[in-house]
């Protein structure tokens, strides 16, 4: 997700490659980034950081004890720290760098196509105009949406930061249940996939409700309706609500 964002401030000129400073301590990681000229390239958290204006802390939240030492010694009070890690809360993060300008924020994973998700939550400490550059670098992998309530963000975690892997799960499925009936892997996929790409674009364009356009196709007593039912004996729907639900508990575990 960080390189993800770096590639799309480059992508709209938001920041220059020699201003972009990319700690990756994989050594083979590192070389395939310098190779690709994506922007100045270090191994470790050092005096360089200290010249930055935004810090990105994209690690795993479980590799957070890890770096946030080696960065603490380095911040300087007017740089801003933009975090893109599941659970960890602005008032853990500003405790443990000992730091107060502290954004949060869950982006998902179509921001590698610069369609992306991301909602963002910012500590009391940071000032309008500061969250405005953090937006407009936001914008640049997708859309955004401010949120005043941050515990709001372990939700969003669950909904919209996940959300994609739920819904390759049920694009696997589909193409699976082609499979099973007769189509080889690349007709069954061209199948769902423009399915559900005409379908999303349907969602955005057509004036009429979710249950609107599940009815417009599911004809009475036809094929459509035959699925649907089979879904509800299966109680598909409060399957996947509960799944969403057990995703949203796990990032408030992490904040603790």
């Amino acid at each position: 997700m960080g390189m993800a964002f770096a590639k799309s401030f480059l992508q709209y000129n938001l920041v220059q490659k020699t201003d972009l400073l990319l700690i990756e301590k994989s050594a083979e990681r590192g070389q395939a980034l310098t190779a690709e000229q994506a922007g100045v390239v270090v191994d470790t958290i050092g005096p360089r950081v200290s010249e930055t204006d935004l810090i990105i802390l994209s690690v795993k939240p479980q590799d957070f004890p890890s770096v946030h030492e080696a960065l603490r010694d380095v911040i300087q009070p007017n740089q801003l720290v933009l975090s893109i890690m599941a659970g960890i809360s602005i008032e853990r993060i500003q405790t443990v760098l000992a730091h107060p300008l502290v954004v949060r924020a869950m982006p998902n994973t179509p921001a590698l196509l610069g369609m992306g998700m991301t909602a963002f939550a910012a500590a009391k400490e940071v000032e309008i105009g500061q969250l405005r550059r953090i937006e407009n670098l936001i914008n640049a992998t997708g859309r955004s949406v401010f949120l005043e309530d941050e515990a709001l963000l372990d939700a969003v975690t669950a909904l919209s930061g996940s959300g994609p892997a739920y819904f390759f799960y049920l694009v696997k499925a589909m193409i699976e249940a082609g499979k099973r009936m007769g189509f080889d892997d690349a007709l069954s996929a061209l199948l769902v996939k423009q399915t559900m790409l005409g379908s999303y674009h349907l969602i955005n364009t057509a004036d009429k409700s979710l249950d609107e356009l599940i009815k417009a196709v599911a004809s009475k007593g036809g094929t459509t309706e035959a699925a649907l039912k089979r879904f509800e004996e299966g109680v598909l729907d409060e399957t996947l609500i509960a799944g969403i639900q057990a995703a949203q508990r796990r990032a408030t575990e992490l904040s603790k």
